[in-house]
């Protein structure tokens, strides 16, 4: 294994031992008051924790940031950047308005991000992912 190798089996093993320990950190402080759950990726080295009274639409809220951060960042020219991004706009959108009417300008919004995934669509199948440079 090379050198970089090593060094993420390190991090990784780390990152292993603060779950563990976190594991009992929340099982110490959980009881019959107080209820947390964890969701561990730690191929990712991703934990998430949530509270009791956590929702559906606030999870779903909550792990829209992170796709709407990759849109976000990443260059306009990636060839899958405008789908990521007019699938956010849109998933924000009905998220944020999901217990409310959407008005005519969000409905517009979301019909110019429709035609904006069409468009990236077509210029994919003329150009796949693998006819460009990374």
């Amino acid at each position: 294994m090379h050198a970089g190798g090593t060094s993420t089996v390190v991090l990784m093993a780390k990152f292993d031992d603060f779950y563990k320990e976190l594991e009992a950190l929340v099982k110490s402080c959980t009881d019959d008051e107080t209820m947390l759950k964890v969701e561990p990726d730690l191929e990712s080295q991703i934990i998430r924790i949530f509270g009791e009274r956590v929702s559906s639409l606030g999870r779903a809220k909550s792990g829209l940031v992170d796709a709407s951060e990759l849109a976000f960042t990443t260059a306009e020219h990636h060839p899958y950047w405008g789908l990521l991004y007019n699938a956010c706009q849109i998933a924000k959108i009905t998220l944020d308005k999901w217990e409310s009417d959407l008005t005519r300008e969000e409905i517009d919004e979301i019909s110019w991000s429709l035609d904006e995934l069409k468009n990236t669509c077509q210029k994919i199948l003329a150009n796949p992912h693998n006819n460009h440079a990374h």
